[in-house]
């Protein structure tokens, strides 16, 4: 398998740390790590197989009067991305106890606009594994995510082993 680029926003934080664990478990050589800010769609033609990190969407960003993790400028460029031949996954930060009624939504708000310019996105998740109520992340039938949420505020315990489970899947999916 081709290098695989791990796009992640913001820098610092729990998004780029659980980038780091990906990486890690991945294997530093089998993976690149690019922070999203300043990239544009070309940055992704190097890649076959991408994976897309994402912050929780909360108060912060809300409040914000120019909320700046590097997704909201990278965002148009997701129609500009030539998806063929490429395989996305997707992860995605989420607090399910400060804000059950938008768990994960960045995975959906990105994944689902992604689909509308033909992306192929794999690593789905079951929702039964998460306690929510309400998310922007959930394929049609309702039963998964289009993405893996990690919850680094209330389950950080769990993320390590979430993230081996997933690329053992993402392994056979990137195929």
């Amino acid at each position: 398998m081709k290098k695989i680029g791990i796009f992640y926003g913001p820098l610092g934080g729990n998004t780029e740390h659980v980038a780091k664990v990906l990486q890690s478990i991945i294997g530093e050589d089998k993976a690149d790590i690019v922070p999203i800010r300043d990239k544009k769609a070309s940055d992704i033609d190097a890649y076959e197989h991408i994976i897309f990190g994402m912050p929780t969407i909360g108060k912060d960003t809300w409040d914000a009067q120019k909320p700046d993790n590097g997704w909201d400028n990278f965002r148009p460029e997701l129609e500009k991305i030539d998806y063929s031949n490429k395989t996305f996954a997707l992860f995605g930060l989420g607090d399910s106890i400060s804000y059950p009624y938008h768990f994960v939504d960045a995975i959906g708000n990105v994944g689902k606009k992604m689909m509308k310019f033909g992306a192929k996105i794999v690593g789905y998740v079951p929702v039964d594994e998460y306690e929510f109520k309400e998310s922007n992340a959930l394929s049609e039938d309702e039963k998964f995510f289009i993405g893996l949420p990690v919850d680094e505020d209330f389950e950080q315990d769990k993320t390590e082993d979430r993230l081996k489970k997933w690329y053992n899947q993402l392994q056979k999916e990137f195929k």
